[in-house]
């Protein structure tokens, strides 16, 4: 069985009804992302980025996966599938999809500010006050912008096994996500779905596929492809 190796990022989601920051110059519903996704916002208003992610884990009890979602994970049937995605929605998850690696971390854990190893799932509002067992005031399980990425080398293994490779909703511009797709090994099966494709200097290494549509029109396209319809 081959290894169908999936790079996602917000495009996936947005047919799902969630924004992404990148549409909307910098704000992310209405939020300045430097306000709310900072190490620094958190240490000057914990206040306010709880609330913000209060209200993004509100919004996502209010969405469903959409048709790209669910072709993916019906595309297991037939495919060593695993994804790695920018996402921290589970809508691969609630689609089926069994094998998820995120790479920003989960809207749906939160973890301690005093042990990284304590991560709790968690569906409801986080305020302050919610402590981890340990006494520590517990944070949004979300890599902000300045840390590290934790997942990031486990991520690329995860593409250096690839057969065939796919790049779906991202626009390849965020390092070091962006990057990932180098480790696929020479003459890997690349495709590319996006409605506005924009081919950074690692895909040009490879021979790629490019379907110029949105993530639901363009798996659409491309399950029937691999399934030989």
């Amino acid at each position: 069985m081959k290894r169908l190796v999936v790079l996602s990022g917000a495009g996936m989601s947005a047919e799902s009804g969630l924004n992404t920051f990148r549409d909307s110059g910098g704000l992310w519903e209405g939020y300045d992302v430097m306000q709310v996704a900072t190490p620094e916002a958190w240490m000057k208003n914990p206040r306010l980025v709880l609330d913000f992610y209060n209200q993004r884990r509100a919004q996502l009890k209010t969405v469903e996966p959409n048709d790209a979602h669910y072709s993916l994970a019906r595309l297991e049937k037939d495919y060593d599938v695993h994804i790695v995605t920018q996402n921290v929605d589970d809508l691969h998850e609630r689609a089926g999809s069994r094998h998820v690696l995120h790479l920003h971390g989960e809207l749906k854990k939160v973890r301690s500010t005093g042990d990284e190893t304590l991560i709790y799932h968690w569906s409801e509002d986080l305020n302050e006050g919610d402590y981890c067992e340990k006494g520590y005031q517990l944070r949004p399980h979300i890599v902000w912008f300045g840390e590290m990425v934790p997942n990031m080398q486990r991520a690329a293994e995860i593409v250096h096994s690839a057969d065939i490779a796919l790049i779906i909703g991202t626009s390849l511009q965020v390092y070091p996500a962006a990057g990932l797709i180098s480790y696929a090994k020479a003459g890997t099966e690349v495709y590319y779905i996006d409605p506005r494709p924009k081919v950074n200097y690692e895909l040009q290494s490879y021979k790629s596929t490019i379907i110029s549509k949105t993530a639901v029109e363009g798996m659409k396209q491309l399950e029937a492809h691999l399934m030989g319809n």
